[in-house]
């Protein structure tokens, strides 16, 4: 979306704004390569990842960067032995794992973590934390501007999804088809804004030049482009035929 977006403004100084489906460490990295500063609100923290007690989380221990190890809340230092490890089989995502051997005598142990096969906490720190950490503290310094997008964007969705019944999708064979599909929706939905905005006699005189630019230079799709607009004018919006309407005619 960032690549095609700076191809079309031909520029890379805007702001990209996400909802937190797009929380990608990988993304946040491409984004960067590409110059564009993009905001994605920051997900919470599954339930699988919780500490028994909260006080104990992950986002509780403090990282150093410069000397590449964690404080636990009970001010020990978990530490790293450099190596580098697949968080999944066959994943290109990769971690480093971070321990102390402080917790096999710590008393918050239970508070720490359920691990009880080797009774240590492990931290695990992907190869995109740092891109990660830097949007958390973005997001949370833009918190006006992110507003923004929840206004602009999920208002159309909810239109299209609550009002109209589109709660849906019909095609649902391959991305392709699922693409035509939504953007046929929103094509019908761009076309009731600008008809609200603008009103349907200055749409209806775009319409026309419209018309008359394709059949200009597309002379075999006169016929049905003439048949198209007329019925899409006259049946569809109810427009009124008139004197500052031209007739459409067939040839």
């Amino acid at each position: 979306m960032l690549r095609r977006a700076k191809s079309i403004l031909r520029k890379n100084d805007f702001t990209a704004l996400y909802d937190k489906g797009y929380h990608t460490g990988s993304e946040f990295k491409i984004a960067e390569e590409l110059g564009v500063e993009a905001i994605v609100a920051v997900p919470a923290l599954p339930s699988s990842s919780h500490a028994p007690h909260p006080d104990y989380n992950v986002s509780e221990f403090v990282y150093n960067k410069e000397m590449d190890y964690y404080i636990c809340p009970e001010n020990q230092t978990l530490t790293t032995n450099g190596k580098w490890y697949s968080k999944k089989r066959g994943s290109s995502l990769m971690s480093k794992h971070y321990k102390t051997k402080a917790c096999k005598s710590c008393k918050s142990l239970s508070l720490c973590t359920s691990n009880a096969r080797n009774r240590a906490r492990v931290i695990e720190r992907g190869q995109h934390a740092d891109y990660i950490e830097n949007n958390r503290k973005t997001y949370e310094n833009n918190q006006e501007i992110y507003k923004r997008r929840q206004a602009i964007v999920e208002h159309p969705f909810g239109t299209i999804k609550r009002q109209w019944g589109f709660s849906y999708i019909t095609t649902k064979k391959t991305i392709n088809r699922a693409s035509a599909d939504v953007g046929l929706m929103f094509i019908a939905y761009n076309l009731r804004r600008l008809i609200n905005i603008i009103g349907k006699d200055a749409f209806a005189s775009l319409v026309v030049k419209l018309f008359a630019f394709f059949t200009q230079y597309f002379q075999p799709l006169r016929r049905i482009l003439s048949s198209f607009f007329e019925s899409l004018l006259f049946q569809k919006f109810n427009f009124r035929k008139s004197k500052t309407f031209p007739k459409i005619s067939y040839i």
